[in-house]
C-alpha cells in the first residue's frame, strides 16, 4: 500500500505556509485500513510523546492516573518524595495490570491478582508466599518505567527509552505561549467520548477553519476566518507542532456590511459565557465604543471585568490580542491547544478498537491566581456521544465527524485532496511518514 500517490506528498510540495504548488494528495487508506492502523500500534504510538492527563490529577503523593492509548496502558504516579513517575501498567509476576482509572492516597502498588506488591518509586516491595520462587531478588523486579514530563498544566508520557525529550517534541510551543503563563492554569474536567470515526478525522477537524464557513456559519460575523496565519515550525523544532492565529471579535471578509450589533451577538452566541452573558436573547444593544477604540477592545474589557468578577483572577497584563486571538496549536500526532488569556482547552484523539472508531479527549482548564495550589483532582467523566453538551462549535464538529468517516470509505474515493490552508493536516501525515516509513 502507498501512503501517497505523489513521490514527496505530506509536505514536500509545500512552498510556503498557505500555498502549494498543486493539491496535496493524501491516501484514503489511511483512516480506514486495519493494516495502517497496525502499523501505527505498532510504531507510532508506543514511541511518542502524548498528553496522558493535567498536573492537578496527580498534583500529590499517592495520586494517580492510568492513561490509555490501544492496547498501552501508562500508570503514572506522584511518589511519596513528590516526583511524578510513570510506569507501563503491568505486574511483572502474570501480566495483570496494576491499576485502572485515577485517584489517589496509594501507598503502595499492588497487584490484586496475586498481591505482588510495589512501591511508589516502582521498587519491588513484597511478594506473598515468596519461598516458591526460590531465589527472587527484589532488584531484578523494579517495574518498566516510561517517560514522562510536563509543560505547563498537563503531563506527558512517552514509552520509548530513546525518545528525544519533550521539551524537542514540543518546540518552539513552549517559548511561543510563554505569554499566556499557562502554569497558572488549573484543570476543572477531563471528558471521554466514543465516536465513530479515525482518530486522524477527528484531529483533522481541529487542524484547519477552511470548515467555518461550512459547519460553523454562526462564527461568521464575529471571526477573521480569511485573514488568520499559520505556521509549521520544521526550521525551529522537528515540525511536530503547528499554529494558527484566529482574529474574534470581528468579520469574515466572507460577509459584507456586518454591523456592530451583529458582530456582538455574533461574538455572544459563540463565546458569551466569557462576558457572562449565556443567551443572544440577553445581549442587548452593542456597547458604546469610546473614541480611539475598537469594538475588540471593548470585548476583552469585559472580559476582564467578567474574569475578575467571578473568579478574583486580575486579566489587566494581558493586551486585547491575548483575549481576543485564539492561539491553536497542533502539536503531533493527536492534539489541539486552544489559547486565550482567559481560558485553556485541549482536544485530542485516540484510536479506537477499529480504524472507524476513536476516543476524543477535552480537557478544560480555569486561570487561577499565580501560585495557587492544585485544588482537588479534577473530574475524569466517560459519557456517551448523546449526552455531551460541548457548546455550539464543538458540537457541530462532532455531529460532522461521523459523516466524514463513512465517506472514505466510497469505493471510488481514493484521495484526500489537501489545500495550503490545511497545511497542518498536511504536516500530520508528514510527521506520519517519519515514523512509518513506506514499504520498500
Amino acid at each position: 500500500m502507498t501512503a501517497t500517490t505523489d513521490e514527496n506528498a505530506a509536505g514536500s510540495t509545500i512552498s510556503s505556509v498557505g500555498r502549494v504548488d498543486a493539491p496535496v494528495r493524501i491516501d484514503a487508506d489511511r483512516y480506514i485500513s486495519a493494516d495502517y492502523a497496525a502499523r501505527e500500534a505498532e510504531e507510532l504510538w508506543p514511541r511518542v510523546w502524548q498528553i496522558a492527563c493535567s498536573l492537578d490529577h496527580v498534583a500529590r503523593p499517592g495520586d494517580y492516573f492510568v492513561y490509555e492509548v490501544g492496547a498501552l496502558s501508562v500508570l503514572i504516579v506522584r511518589d511519596t518524595d513528590g516526583e511524578l513517575r510513570a510506569f507501563q501498567n503491568v505486574c511483572l509476576h502474570r501480566g495483570n495490570e496494576l491499576c485502572s482509572g485515577s485517584g489517589g492516597g496509594l501507598t503502595e502498588l499492588r497487584c490484586g491478582f496475586h498481591r505482588w506488591s510495589w512501591t511508589l518509586d516502582g521498587r519491588l516491595r513484597e511478594v506473598p508466599s515468596r519461598k516458591g520462587f526460590g531465589t527472587l531478588r527484589n532488584d531484578d523486579y523494579p517495574l518498566i518505567e516510561a517517560s514522562v514530563d510536563v509543560w505547563g498544566p498537563t503531563v506527558w508520557v512517552n514509552l520509548d527509552p530513546d525518545a528525544e525529550s519533550l521539551a524537542q517534541h514540543l518546540a518552539p510551543l513552549p517559548e511561543d505561549s510563554a505569554w499566556a503563563m499557562v502554569d497558572d492554569f488549573r484543570c476543572s474536567a477531563l471528558l471521554t467520548t466514543a465516536l465513530r470515526c479515525n482518530w486522524k478525522t477527528l484531529i483533522d477537524g481541529f487542524s484547519e477553519t477552511y470548515h467555518v464557513q461550512g459547519i460553523h456559519r454562526e462564527m461568521l460575523p464575529m471571526v477573521d476566518d480569511v485573514n488568520s496565519p499559520q505556521v509549521i515550525w520544521a526550521d525551529e523544532g522537528d515540525g511536530h507542532v503547528g499554529k494558527l492565529l484566529q482574529p474574534y471579535g470581528l468579520p469574515s471578509p466572507r460577509l459584507r456590511d456586518v454591523d456592530r450589533q451583529t458582530v456582538w451577538e455574533g461574538f455572544v452566541e459563540i463565546m458569551g459565557g466569557r462576558l457572562g452573558v449565556r443567551e443572544v436573547a440577553d445581549a442587548g444593544p452593542c456597547p458604546e465604543i469610546p473614541d480611539g477604540s475598537t469594538l475588540r477592545d471593548v470585548l476583552a474589557d469585559r472580559i476582564r471585568e467578567h474574569t475578575l468578577e467571578t473568579t478574583g483572577v486580575d486579566l489587566s497584563l494581558f493586551a486585547t490580542e491575548h483575549l481576543m486571538d485564539l492561539s491553536q496549536y497542533n502539536v503531533f500526532p493527536n492534539v489541539t491547544v486552544l489559547v486565550f488569556a482567559d481560558m485553556l482547552q485541549i482536544v485530542k484523539s485516540r484510536p479506537g478498537p477499529t480504524p472507524d472508531q476513536c476516543f476524543m479527549d477535552v480537557m478544560a482548564f480555569t486561570r487561577a491566581e499565580p501560585g495557587a495550589p492544585a485544588g482537588t483532582i479534577p473530574p475524569t467523566v466517560t459519557m456517551a456521544k448523546g449526552d455531551v453538551d460541548l457548546g455550539l462549535v464543538l458540537n457541530q464538529d462532532v455531529d460532522n465527524i461521523e459523516q466524514a468517516q463513512r465517506g472514505l470509505h466510497q469505493p471510488g474515493f481514493t484521495h484526500l485532496s489537501l489545500s495550503g490552508e490545511e497545511c497542518r493536516i498536511i504536516n500530520l501525515h508528514r510527521n506520519l511518514d517519519r515514523y512509518l516509513p513506506a514499504s520498500s
